[in-house]
């Protein structure tokens, strides 16, 4: 490059692609003097003292270190500007034929002898021939440079096993009292969840260890979610501070912006708003400052569109609350297609770190996020929360003074309501979010019009409930000669009477993950689909999971099981209108 004095090797780069590129590391020395430099006089002219072999030799930068090392020391001297380092390299470097540039690269399994002594002679691997032959492994000595060099970096990150250190204060977790209001009932009075949880976090304001630490991120503008009250208490970042007059400013609680404002407005921009989550998420270790990051989003537009990334701050161990704040296929009603999510909570499932709850009442919402401050910042567990809240009004009981409620919400059922009247037939419903509801409804109706007896749970995590199932299964597995644990679906239900109806408001996948570790016969409802727009009541017909529907296969389900005659289904289904031929929803 010193010798290109007329700046036509740098042309030359500048006019080939990349396909042309990959064929000239595919061919030979010759090839690429004739297809490369031969392109103009000048260029041949820098490599005419060069023999093919030392042309084929040439490094592409990516590949040598000395430039490598060049352009990292340049741009870690760059001040004032970001650097880009564009670093090319080449697909199957070092393979020789059988893989060097050649789009066979991922189906070669082994290289022959051949090409493992062109490996050996070109990155000079001290092996001899029958080594080589032999397939022997490459160690530096203990106490050589490279070994020594390597060890002196574990060390550094912190040892052979990596793991993210930390010098922060833990954030006590506020004491319960804080949560009282939140256990008791909203008597009359109507409100969703996701209005529950910006009351939870208006107490949480309160409290002075936790306030500071707070990071609301919002993917779209604050009142979406109710959340204009945090504009006063505790203003939107703008690191340049308020500079016109918002058009709300008349307003009590207007819109303001300023440098220490700790709400993250970011647009309609969930990728942005997911990096700005795992930046606070990981504060903890990368500036030793625990933050609390709540994002917040329609649940359709998380996981779904930033999968990726929350796979990133899995691996990043990043602490924090994702709040699917307007959730389900049905409570979203008429937004349609685009914006009602059946599926986010088996998204959530596949994330090992991140505990997913989809809670009914605002003490379950309470109960969970306390527990998650505790468990995250208290605790220092490098863990996550995903919780869906709705935005469907309706009245919020007060907690039950039962001592094994709060334990039964966090490890994903407990029972909610009992129906014990008549003592003769029975069946048991497990219900979660808003489709809990439901189940409760048609829980009454089979009690009051058919003499049914049932036990309705409110289950606030399915995906809790799956991995407690998994591992209670696995040390059985694994323990055959000791006595089997039981799983926490075991003991809940173990002794109960009757089949076992489920439904939420997502797939019936997500129900479904519990079937294995239940000895009783199990059904499930579900949103399976695509989301339509409609009213709640409508689309909770057309997807099957109304009071009306939880009635009509309560009664076929006791059929089945010959615990009733069928007639009383029957008779159901026609009484609900129920059209039996009609398509099943996941049918277009």
């Amino acid at each position: 490059m010193a010798n290109d004095k007329t700046g036509h090797l740098i042309k030359a780069m500048n006019e080939t692609v990349d396909g042309e590129y990959q064929a000239m590391k595919a061919r030979d020395g010759a090839y690429v003097r004739e297809k490369f430099f031969g392109k103009y006089q000048e260029t041949k002219k820098l490599v005419s003292s060069l023999s093919d072999k030392d042309i084929w030799r040439l490094n592409r930068g990516g590949h040598d270190p000395h430039k490598v090392f060049a352009a990292y020391d340049k741009a870690s001297k760059n001040i004032g500007s970001p650097t880009v380092v564009i670093a090319k390299t080449i697909k199957g470097y070092g393979m020789g034929k059988s893989g060097e540039s050649v789009n066979t690269t991922h189906q070669t399994k082994k290289l022959d002898i051949n090409d493992l002594m062109y490996y050996r002679d070109r990155f000079d691997v001290p092996l001899t021939d029958k080594q080589v032959q032999n397939i022997e492994y490459y160690k530096p000595d203990q106490n050589s440079p490279e070994i020594k060099y390597i060890k002196e970096r574990r060390i550094q990150l912190g040892g052979f096993i990596p793991e993210r250190t930390t010098y922060a204060k833990p954030i006590k977790a506020p004491p319960k009292n804080i949560f009282d209001n939140m256990k008791e009932s909203t008597g009359d009075k109507e409100m969703s969840t996701t209005m529950a949880l910006v009351r939870m976090l208006t107490n949480l304001l309160r409290d002075k260890n936790v306030a500071p630490r707070l990071v609301p991120i919002i993917p779209d503008e604050a009142r979406t979610f109710g959340m204009e009250g945090f504009f006063q208490k505790i203003g939107i970042y703008a690191h340049e501070g308020q500079k016109y007059e918002p058009e709300d400013s008349a307003q009590l609680s207007s819109y303001r912006e300023e440098k220490s404002g700790q709400v993250l407005e970011e647009g309609i921009n969930e990728a942005g708003a997911m990096s700005s989550w795992i930046a606070a998420g990981t504060s903890y270790t990368n500036h030793d400052i625990e933050m609390i990051p709540i994002y917040l989003f329609y649940s359709m537009f998380g996981f779904q569109r930033i999968g990726d990334f929350a796979w990133a701050g899995a691996d990043s161990q990043s602490r924090g609350f994702l709040i699917g704040a307007t959730a389900g296929r049905t409570t979203l009603a008429g937004e349609g297609l685009q914006h009602q999510d059946g599926h986010s909570h088996l998204l959530a499932s596949t994330i090992p770190n991140c505990k997913s709850y989809d809670p009914t009442f605002h003490y379950e919402l309470a109960t969970i996020f306390r527990e998650g401050l505790r468990r995250m910042h208290e605790r220092k567990e490098n863990i996550f929360y995903y919780i869906t809240t709705m935005n469907e009004n309706y009245r919020h009981p007060a907690m039950p003074k039962d001592k094994l409620c709060e334990e039964g919400i966090l490890k994903g059922m407990y029972k909610i309501k009992e129906f014990n009247k008549y003592k003769k037939t029975k069946i048991q419903f497990l219900g979660s979010g808003t489709i809990l509801r439901e189940m409760i409804a048609g829980a009454e109706i089979l009690q009051k019009e058919y003499q049914i007896d049932s036990e309705v749970w409110s289950v606030t995590s399915f995906n809790e409930l799956r991995r407690d199932g998994l591992e209670v299964e696995r040390y059985n597995l694994l323990n055959p000669d000791q006595a089997p644990k039981k799983s926490y679906v075991e003991i809940c239900l173990g002794k109960t009477e009757g089949p076992i109806l489920a439904a939420s408001d997502y797939m019936r996948m997500n129900s479904d993950q519990i079937r294995p570790y239940i000895n009783k016969s199990f059904y499930s409802l579900g949103t399976d689909g695509f989301g339509r727009s409609d009213t709640r009541k409508n689309l909770r017909k057309f997807f099957e999971v109304d009071k009306e529907h939880v009635v009509a296969y309560g009664l076929s389900v006791l059929a089945k099981e010959q615990l009733i005659a069928s007639k009383y289904a029957k008779d159901a289904i026609k009484k609900y209108k129920i059209d039996k031929d009609k398509p099943i929803p996941t049918k277009l």
